[in-house]
């Protein structure tokens, strides 16, 4: 597998995963997808193989009060390389380029339900720190992980 940084070019199969990965109205949108991969705050990686975009991951970083903290948008990857170390490689290189923007802080939501996703943070460190009601569609609730970073 080879993980390399976003590039324009890779737009439309990063969308048709999100496609695969997601349904309305749990989806991003299109353009809301292109401008997040676009932000001068933001990093993105892509996992790939034989031409074909197996993952990718999504962190901004952003300045605040008690320094830069990091906020990953998103990790995915194709439902056939799931369980294949893919999420774990994808969210080791967005928390490089958080510690490279000298973020002290990493921090996301993922769906209380989604025990893929939490067994995954826990084992690299990242610890509960709140839960937020109806933040996804549905009104499906999200827990908050956060991990500090150092630097």
């Amino acid at each position: 597998m080879l993980y390399r940084l976003y590039k324009p070019e890779d737009f439309d199969a990063l969308y048709a995963l999100e496609e695969l990965c997601f349904e309305p109205p749990s989806r991003f949108g299109r353009r809301y997808m292109r401008l997040l991969v676009s932000r001068a705050n933001a990093t993105a990686w892509i996992a790939e193989e034989d031409g074909r975009l197996w993952g990718f991951a999504i962190v901004e970083c952003a300045e605040e009060r008690r320094g830069v903290t990091a906020y990953i948008q998103t990790i995915e990857v194709a439902p056939e390389a799931r369980g294949c170390g893919v999420g774990g490689a994808l969210l080791g290189r967005i928390e490089g380029s958080a510690r490279a923007a000298a973020a002290g802080l990493i921090w996301l939501h993922v769906e209380a339900a989604n025990t893929g996703a939490i067994r995954l943070y826990e084992a690299r460190g990242y610890a509960c720190d709140g839960r937020q009601e109806n933040y996804y569609p549905h009104g499906r609730a999200a827990l908050i992980y956060v991990k500090r970073l150092s630097l």
